[in-house]
């Protein structure tokens, strides 16, 4: 039989201390919410990893009898994976690993964990600009790049196409065809499916009902949503969730 370097006596062992310790890591699931969204480009992206690093003392694995040391190993991944996710959201790969490189060598020289988190955090927010900044980066015009950056960061608000023409002084009329030549979609088109796509994410991993996730974007009425969410994904959100919710416990 193979020889591994943990035993599996050594691992039992292992998970006995944490439960009697009561250690409960995030489940796989609740980590990669926050790169889901980062590789969406959500910017409730960034307060999922705040969120994620205020549990981290008490969630976070042990992979070092050192702090210092075992905050450093788990930068180490969470950088990795923040790489990974921009990468599969179409970040191009020289420039992800570049930016992976330079980050984990500068945590290398830091000696307190306040130090270790701050640059964690700002490697995260990195790699999120990235992804927000993709699109932007290809071949639009300068309108429709600063339209594609309001909606990024104004997805939970009301948008509508005056705010748009208003930011770009276009008019309205010709923005809208500016913005369905380049981007294939109609503004609002285009907004909804950034909503669809906010919405799936926050059934699969969150607990929050119909009428929050109908609040946090700014549908008219929860019934507006459901009717939404059947026409853009072909099954109702109660469906969806049966179907995909990743958070075990719940």
């Amino acid at each position: 039989m193979e020889q591994h370097l943990v035993s599996e006596k050594a691992l039992r062992c292992q998970e006995y201390m944490e439960r009697e310790a009561d250690v409960r890591h995030h489940t796989f699931e609740e980590e990669n919410y926050q790169y889901e969204l980062l590789a969406a480009g959500d910017p409730r992206a960034l307060e999922v990893f705040d969120s994620g690093q205020r549990a981290s003392d008490r969630r976070a694995g042990k992979v070092s009898e050192d702090p210092i040391r075992n905050t450093k190993y788990l930068t180490v991944v969470s950088i990795a994976t923040a790489c990974r996710a921009a990468m599969r959201a179409g970040l191009d790969s020289k420039r992800a690993y570049a930016a992976s490189d330079l980050y984990i060598r500068k945590m290398d020289l830091l000696e307190t964990q306040p130090e270790i988190r701050a640059l964690s955090r700002d490697a995260f927010a990195f790699y999120l600009k990235e992804v927000q900044t993709l699109e932007k980066k290809r071949t639009f015009s300068r309108p429709i790049a600063q339209c594609l950056d309001y909606i990024y960061n104004h997805l939970h608000q009301p948008i509508s196409l005056q705010d748009l023409a208003d930011l770009t002084d276009l008019n309205p009329s010709y923005l809208s065809t500016l913005f369905r030549e380049e981007m294939g979609l109609t503004v609002s088109d285009y907004i909804m499916s950034k909503k669809m796509e906010a919405a799936r994410n926050m059934l699969k991993y969150t607990s929050e009902t119909y009428a929050e996730i109908s609040a946090v974007l700014n549908f008219s009425s929860q019934s507006h949503f459901i009717r939404a969410f059947k026409k853009y994904n072909g099954e109702t959100p109660k469906q969806y969730r049966e179907k995909n919710y990743r958070l075990s416990g719940n």
